[in-house]
């Protein structure tokens, strides 16, 4: 039996004062929150808050974790948190084509994968908190979503 293979990645919904939503436009999936891949010696709360300044230019504070996103067929496990910004300007970069705080409704409408929606509804329902949302399939629009009796962890 080979070695699994994981990809453990952390996100955040990142607010401002004005209660705006942090969202970068990435390159192959559109607009979604900041986020990217754990790296070796790195805690899930370290790796959200340098993949929001690595892509967005802002620094911020991680004040709750909501919960986990796992694709079961992709071997992907995402973790996801509330932040809040706290300083830096936003910046595009290699990974961002464009960045900027929106309205919570803005922001729905400009999640297109469905899966990224589901994210964001998520973490902004604290009666679905904490949540393990189990993902089947590769096609994103396609994919099933069971959420695990919403037990605690």
């Amino acid at each position: 039996m080979a070695s699994p293979k994981h990809i453990l990645s952390a996100a955040t919904v990142v607010f401002n004062d004005q209660g705006e939503i942090l969202l970068i436009k990435g390159p192959r999936r559109g607009w979604e929150m900041p986020g990217g891949q754990v790296e070796v010696g790195e805690s899930l709360k370290e790796a959200a808050i340098r993949e929001a300044k690595e892509e967005s230019g802002i620094d911020i504070e991680i004040n709750k974790f909501c919960g986990v996103f796992q694709n079961v067929d992709r071997s992907i496990c995402t973790t996801l948190f509330l932040g809040k910004a706290i300083g830096g300007a936003t910046a595009t970069s290699s990974e961002s084509l464009e960045v900027g705080f929106f309205s919570i409704e803005q922001a729905r409408d400009m999640l297109t994968w469905k899966n990224l929606r589901l994210r964001l509804e998520y973490c902004l329902n604290d009666a679905m908190q904490p949540f393990y949302v189990e993902l089947q399939g590769t096609e994103v629009e396609g994919i099933i979503f069971k959420l695990e009796n919403q037990k605690t962890f």
